[in-house]
């Protein structure tokens, strides 16, 4: 009985060590956007604590570059991936880890046109935008606008190359397309009613969610199609960009007095400030250090050959399920909520422990 007890224990030990050294690569887009560095590192810690090795890399926004990082994490032997693509030129390399076998779980982007993976997990992005959206519908009180008294607002979109610009953006225009059709509201600018409208959703999309990008074409939008109106609002889709459409708007003095209700997302630092000043009026707050740790169990359930069941995200079915379409098949995509945050409870990310203790100083 004690030499079973033994062999037992040895065995134990054996597995615990064996995935101890485990490899779970994670490869992140980019690090001009605050949140993708967090990710990394959150990814990397929630990996460690279940005993794994990881390493974290940074594409740079550039996809030949992410390519060569994870075919880095190929070479050393990782048995899964956590990717956040820079854009679906990732693909090649994805094909790369399914002949090896390796467990590549998409990380809140869809890697479009693949069929050489299984996971995707995110949050729920058509929401992100119905909430972006609601905001706006708050902040304008767009149930009393009238086409005789109309509102004013001016779209931005997201990277083309990332997949979930288009659900923030259809999520977005589900609220708002029947005020625009009823007159309540007014675009300025370009405007796809959805984003099946390719030609017009390129016009207002932001490349590599690049804020100088937008600051640019807000510049351009206010020295020309909004040179004769004031906007009330800027359906934004991230906070890198509100902040650059802000600065835009901030320079030009018929704003000076009053901003445009602008949305965000993300919940950074410096938006958050913005927001407790009165600034930028809103953002979405994803608990990226929640989604961090469920991308890591879904890896180590996979890896285990255990029943995937994550707290806290949901399986997504029904019309839902569009959201893990790569185009070449529909993987298995948990979402978790977003959650809307404005100047009246701006503390909901500080509760959750988002920032470090001088931050959260800060928004007190």
């Amino acid at each position: 009985m004690k030499k079973l007890a033994l062999v037992l224990l040895v065995l134990m030990v054996a597995s615990s060590f064996g995935f101890a050294q485990t490899l779970i690569g994670i490869a992140m887009p980019e690090t001009h956007v605050q949140r993708w560095v967090k990710d990394g590192n959150q990814l990397k810690a929630a990996a460690e604590r279940r005993k794994y090795r990881a390493e974290a890399q940074w594409g740079n926004a550039d996809q030949a570059q992410q390519n060569q990082q994870i075919q880095s994490f190929l070479t050393q032997g990782a048995k899964a991936l956590i990717v956040g693509c820079v854009n679906d030129g990732v693909r090649s390399v994805i094909a790369e880890a399914a002949r090896d076998k390796v467990v590549v779980i998409a990380y809140d982007r869809i890697i479009n046109d693949s069929a050489d993976y299984d996971y995707y997990i995110t949050f729920n992005n058509f929401k992100v935008g119905v909430l972006q959206a609601q905001s706006l519908e708050t902040a304008l009180n767009l149930k009393r606008a009238t086409k005789a008294a109309p509102k004013y607002i001016t779209l931005f979109a997201g990277s083309p190359t990332d997949g979930n610009a288009f659900f923030f953006f259809d999520g977005a225009m589900s609220i708002l397309n029947p005020y625009i059709d009823s007159g309540a509201l007014v675009v300025v600018g370009p405007y796809p009613k959805t984003s099946a409208d390719r030609a017009t959703f390129q016009q207002i999309a932001t490349e590599n969610w690049s804020g100088p990008i937008a600051k640019t074409r807000m510049e351009n939008l206010l020295n020309n199609a909004a040179r004769s109106v004031t906007l009330d609002a800027v359906l934004s889709p991230n906070d890198t960009l509100a902040r650059a459409i802000i600065e835009a708007l901030k320079a030009d003095a018929k704003y000076r007095a009053k901003l445009p209700s602008v949305t965000g997302q993300d919940a950074e630092f410096a938006s958050m400030l913005s927001i407790k000043n009165g600034e930028q009026y809103s953002t979405i707050f994803k608990d990226t250090g929640k989604l961090a740790d469920a991308a890591i169990l879904l890896a180590d359930q996979v890896l285990k050959n255990q029943n995937v069941r994550i707290p806290g995200a949901v399986l997504a079915s029904g019309d839902l399920a569009k959201i893990g379409d790569t185009g070449r098949k529909v993987v298995k995509t948990f979402l978790l909520d977003p959650i809307l945050v404005t100047k009246s409870n701006i503390r909901v990310p500080v509760n959750a422990g988002f920032y470090e203790a001088a931050e959260a100083a800060q928004l007190k």
